[in-house]
């Protein structure tokens, strides 16, 4: 059985003088460390929900869980607006939306039928008569959690009141973000006009044409949620892990070369790899496992985003991205564009869910490509998908080894290169720091 330490200052070794950091493997296999990230990290940020366009009419609701916590977002029939709410009955608990997604007019809890409208006010329930005169209907509607708020039309929840504005949070996360959302036709229309709506850098308060598509990609890996973080921006396995789809590339006369980027630290936990890559971009790269119908709209896009956006547009075109956003969704913006959300469920297992987006105007032959490049990739018969999942499963049983504790993260400490571990290492740094600075953890576990 291997050694465990209980101190949250012993678990990580970060010596950047001597070029070396190394996190010990029981924060990746501890219960007591999975309870304190449940408590001290999850709890007290601002984490992903969901998506506006997920719930384009009054009505529209789905459902999601969050940090294990129920929860469903809905847009009201009366002020159009997108609301969230805790999915459990304010009488006695039980689950008020019961499907996935769909429209309602009301919500009616199926165990004593109280019912309650899309803006989560109770308006009916049965035999209302036989309670007292403490009985308080309005004080008895849906709850949402401690703070909702949205950014370009990504919903964010926290289940803490003491949270900086999620735009603050996302610091330099809102410009890659604004990248994304302005990468259309309809977009490009907009921010090439006058129109009031079109704020600089994206647009603050347009949401843009950017829509999820429906069908969700949901698996489970038994493996440490923090091991997927790491692979989800680690450029240093691309090639050893992937060879099987970078051989796809070759057989359908794709030139391949090795990749070049960087990553960047967005502030607040959040980083983004960006980087060069020798497959297509829907969004505006042709490439030839497309096919050559949609060749001519590809390049016509490409040279709209340049011509108005210049540096922006031409990076907006060519440029991978893998942008995280802590603690636990990365946005994958390469030969296809993808959120991934990452829910811990235990300190041995996780729940993916992954949403594929594009813009509501899009081409049917683009959208096509599209949703055949992301199936392709990292669908679950994907090239890329089952590799990292057989890695990091193989990674979880690793660290319950006796003899060999840690793991070494100390790859190019002094630059900002693509199969560099610097973002792994920061991303660990914030961990810690988190955890280390609750009241609970000061005291060890």
């Amino acid at each position: 059985m291997r050694r465990e330490t209980h101190d949250l200052a012993e678990l990580i070794d970060d010596r950047p003088n001597d070029e070396h950091f190394a996190y010990h493997r029981s924060a990746l296999t501890s219960e007591d460390i999975h309870r304190l990230e449940l408590e001290h990290i999850f709890m007290r940020t601002w984490l992903y929900l969901g998506h506006e366009s997920e719930v384009p009419e009054p009505g529209d609701f789905v459902r999601r869980s969050v940090a294990g916590q129920p929860l469903f977002m809905v847009r009201s029939r009366t002020t159009g607006h997108v609301r969230v709410f805790a999915n459990t009955c304010t009488h006695r608990g039980a689950t008020i939306c019961r499907r996935d997604r769909g429209n309602a007019k009301a919500f009616q809890c199926f165990y004593h039928a109280w019912t309650f409208n899309t803006d989560g006010n109770l308006v009916g329930v049965p035999d209302e008569s036989a309670y007292g005169g403490a009985w308080d209907k309005d004080a008895m509607g849906l709850r949402p959690p401690a703070r909702a708020e949205s950014y370009r039309g990504f919903v964010f929840v926290s289940f803490s009141h003491d949270v900086p504005e999620l735009r603050d949070h996302l610091a330099g996360a809102r410009a890659c973000l604004d990248d994304l959302m302005d990468a259309s036709a309809e977009a490009v229309a907009v921010l090439s006009s006058d129109r009031s709506d079109a704020a600089d850098s994206g647009g603050k308060s347009w949401t843009g044409p950017l829509t999820v598509l429906r069908g969700t990609h949901q698996y489970g890996i038994k493996a440490n949620w923090k091991l997927l973080v790491e692979n989800s921006f680690d450029g240093y396995h691309l090639a050893p892990t992937h060879h099987t789809y970078f051989q796809f590339l070759k057989d359908q006369d794709v030139h391949t070369e090795p990749s070049v980027g960087s990553c960047r630290q967005l502030g607040n936990g959040h980083a983004v790899l960006e980087y060069t890559g020798s497959w297509g971009r829907p969004v505006a790269k042709w490439s030839p496992a497309f096919g050559e119908d949609s060749h001519g709209q590809l390049d016509a896009m490409r040279d709209r985003l340049i011509a108005t956006l210049g540096d922006r547009g031409h990076r907006m075109a060519e440029l991978n991205r893998n942008l995280f956003i802590y603690p636990n969704l990365f946005v994958m913006d390469n030969n296809a564009l993808a959120l991934r959300v990452i829910q811990p469920t235990g300190v041995g297992y996780m729940d993916v869910a992954q949403y594929e987006l594009a813009p509501r105007d899009e081409d049917a032959g683009v959208r096509r490509v599209r949703l055949e490049s992301y199936v392709t990739f990292a669908g679950p018969g994907g090239l890329a998908t089952p590799d990292d999942v057989e890695a990091l499963e193989s990674c979880q049983a690793g660290a319950d080894s006796a003899v060999v504790e840690w793991n070494v993260l100390s790859r190019a400490f002094h630059d900002d290169r693509m199969t560099g571990e610097a973002q792994l290492r920061e991303f660990w740094r914030r961990w810690q720091s988190d955890l280390m600075a609750s009241e609970l953890a000061e005291a060890q576990i």
